[in-house]
């Protein structure tokens, strides 16, 4: 018999919230994280400003990093689901749209598959 019930989970490193503590003084305005998909900057995370990222009715609330709420479109969520997110921080650019551009570091998604 097996357990289906698993339900994705999201995580930082340290090298992650330290980004994020510079990006919520850097702004000074409430941010999130949505979990890209492809298009324009592949499948990374990307950080806005609360505002500049419509939540829309198919994402879905992940949880949260470094006290940012993490969503995800729900289609992706789907095919994710019985994976567990771990958000890093590494040199590199950022997503053109991601508030990280321009700090010489870039968010990163590393999972970690969960059997069940």
């Amino acid at each position: 018999m097996t357990d289906d019930t698993h339900t994705m989970k999201v995580t930082a490193t340290e090298a992650a919230l330290e980004l994020i503590e510079q990006l919520k003084t850097r702004h000074s305005a409430d941010l999130l994280f949505h979990q890209s998909g492809g298009c324009c900057d592949g499948s990374a995370p990307m950080c806005y400003p609360v505002g500049d990222y419509l939540v829309g009715d198919n994402d879905v609330l992940i949880g949260s990093v470094g006290g940012l709420p993490f969503y995800m479109n729900a289609d992706q969520y789907e095919r994710w689901r019985h994976t567990d997110l771990i958000i890093d921080a590494i040199p590199g650019i950022g997503g053109m749209f991601s508030l990280e551009n321009g700090t010489g570091k870039r968010f990163l998604t590393r999972s970690e598959v969960c059997v069940i």
